[in-house]
């Protein structure tokens, strides 16, 4: 058994928020500077060009990347080995979210009550937290800042198991077609299919955090992601919704066993930076 503190997790959570919030990946900034070759047209170039500048100074100056600085949303996969001692996983985590939005002047955007309320948390918690147990003494933490302007564009449906490919192919262009400028294109585009409604929407999630440049490892799924990917920037939706051939960057499915009688799909869209972080402790 494995001991880890639960100091070194609060400690691990504020570093990953900072990181996110500040840089994006070196794979994603070489994507970025290759489509600006592609887009046709020269105001999407322009925006383009834009965000790559602004990337730039959010990592040289360490300031966010967006005013809009996200929602905490945390995936933790957690040895079964492990022992956490001198303090509560999940208030590690509040702790941790907390002090990076205040130590890193990140905006504060959670209320504490979603409907009548809506009084500011100030501490950017509670995050969500899903949590695997998995085999082995470490913990591998992703930590994702979800934006709203995108969060609000996901979807979901329960679509026929006769609906087949088509019908998840033509639910996810059109998702993207009604979402319009709204989650400030070029986008991520996360593809969750199966298990249940619930469950579909948070794999779909996680796929927004996929490494840019891969495919589903099955070969039906990974043209299933490239010929999505085609329809959308055949939209004309463009950078910053002004008009253009690069609505997307790249479209991520993962797939996971359901019942007989149906086929839940979920989209959930991140704006270009799709900001994330991960280590292991």
């Amino acid at each position: 058994m494995r001991e880890i503190k639960a100091l070194q997790i609060k400690d691990k959570i504020r570093e990953l928020f900072l990181k996110a919030n500040f840089y994006i990946s070196k794979k994603l900034l070489e994507r970025l500077k290759l489509v600006v070759k592609e887009e046709t047209s020269p105001i999407g170039q322009k925006v383009l060009q834009m965000i790559i500048e602004n990337n730039k100074i959010a990592s040289s100056e360490e300031l966010a990347i967006c005013q809009d600085t996200g929602m905490a949303v945390i995936f933790a996969e957690v040895g079964q080995e492990v022992h956490i001692i001198d303090g509560d996983f999940k208030k590690a985590i509040n702790d941790g979210v907390k002090e990076a939005y205040q130590n890193g002047f990140l905006r504060k955007s959670v209320v504490d009550d979603p409907v009548f309320v809506r009084k500011n948390t100030h501490t950017n918690t509670p995050a969500m937290i899903y949590t695997d147990i998995v085999p082995g003494d470490k913990i591998k933490l992703l930590v994702i800042p979800k934006g709203f302007g995108s969060e609000n564009m996901s979807s979901m449906a329960m679509l026929k198991p006769a609906d087949g490919e088509k019908g998840i192919i033509n639910f996810v262009v059109e998702t993207v077609k009604k979402a319009g400028p709204n989650p400030c294109p070029p986008t991520i585009v996360g593809v969750g299919i199966g298990g249940t409604i619930d469950k579909a929407m948070v794999i779909a999630k996680k796929a927004t955090a996929r490494t840019i440049g891969s495919y589903n490892k099955h070969n039906k799924y990974a043209n299933m992601e490239k010929e999505i990917l085609q329809k959308i920037n055949h939209l004309g939706i463009g950078p910053a919704g002004l008009g253009g051939n690069i609505t997307s960057l790249a479209v991520h499915i993962e797939y996971i066993p359901t019942h007989i009688a149906g086929m839940p799909v979920a989209v959930n869209i991140c704006c270009h930076a799709a900001r994330h972080a991960e280590d292991i402790l």
